[in-house]
């Protein structure tokens, strides 16, 4: 088939590595046009735009997917399918019809469960035992399309959203391959998502990723976890900002359940933090202008005093 591939970001690779391989002809990419990244914010590529270029690909980088040149340019490629994976924008009701099988989003989530921009980090900081990638046909509605496939994954007591959406992503790329030969050889049975269990998945913002101390620690470790790598967890210490990693909640037993939520315990070789019920203990942390380095080494540098404690609310 004569595909036109939809991705941005990273976790869009494999999949598009998959087609390449595949007996499918992608004649073109559709991506996200460059973006300032980094401290020095420099104009750089998306990864897929950088694949595609790689292997001798059209790369088409629309400011608005409603532009009319774009509707012009995928009806003169003669489109037999169109795959988005994280493509990053919506496509518009203007384009749905112009493939002939329309476009087959691989979303990684077990829809109808976290319909949205981040579902693995959602997932994770529910607290879901297990995770999943779906594929289904775009219509109109946010991820509400007919189902062509699933396949579900373990989540991990430590998987961070970063290592569980690189698992994902890996494994999404052959459901969508397979969902893609199924619709070419006549055997793809497409279902309606069930009206039931439906939970929506927005992107993080900036309060999202600041660490509530006052939480259980269970909750404060799912969090963070869910925010790493991106957009990454953060708490404030003496007015400064400190960027927090993942947490190893803190076996009961220990006496230091007289810990204030936020409130910092440093000993030799480690620093523990008192949550709303129960402890954890710190991981890496990145003072503002700094690398990463260990809580311990942070702690030394930082001269806690005891009672001090990390910002709940700034």
């Amino acid at each position: 088939m004569r595909v036109l591939f939809a991705g941005t970001p990273e976790a869009a690779l494999p999949s598009l590595r998959v087609l390449l391989d595949s007996p499918h002809d992608v004649v073109a990419v559709l991506t996200r046009p460059d973006a300032p990244a980094g401290r020095k914010r420099v104009m750089q590529p998306s990864p897929v735009k950088v694949l595609a270029h790689q292997a001798g690909i059209e790369v088409l980088t629309p400011t608005s997917t409603s532009d009319r040149g774009l509707r012009e340019r995928l009806v003169e490629l003669c489109l037999d399918v169109a795959p988005v994976v994280a493509y990053g924008g919506l496509i518009p009701p203007s384009l749905l019809d112009v493939p002939h099988y329309g476009w087959v989003n691989l979303h990684f989530s077990l829809l109808p469960a976290w319909r949205g921009a981040a579902p693995v980090q959602h997932a994770i900081m529910a607290g879901d035992e297990i995770a999943g990638a779906s594929s289904f046909l775009l219509e109109e509605g946010l991820d509400t399309g007919a189902l062509l496939g699933t396949l579900t994954e373990r989540v991990r007591h430590d998987d961070t959203s970063g290592e569980l959406l690189k698992r994902l992503s890996y494994a999404g790329a052959e459901l969508l391959l397979g969902s893609l030969d199924a619709l070419e050889s006549g055997t793809a049975h497409p279902q309606p998502q069930s009206p039931d269990g439906i939970s929506h998945a927005p992107k993080l913002t900036r309060d999202d990723a600041r660490v509530r101390w006052d939480r259980p620690a269970y909750a404060v470790d799912r969090q963070i976890r869910g925010c790493t790598p991106a957009p990454g967890a953060f708490t404030t210490v003496h007015g400064e900002r400190l960027n927090v990693g993942p947490v190893t909640v803190v076996a009961e037993g220990l006496d230091i359940d007289t810990l204030a939520p936020g409130q910092v315990y440093v000993l030799r070789n480690e620093v523990l933090v008192g949550a709303g019920g129960g402890v954890v203990r710190l991981g890496e942390v990145q003072p503002p202008g700094k690398k990463p380095m260990a809580a311990a080494a942070w702690a030394r540098g930082a001269r806690l005093q005891v009672g001090d404690l990390l910002g709940i609310h700034g």
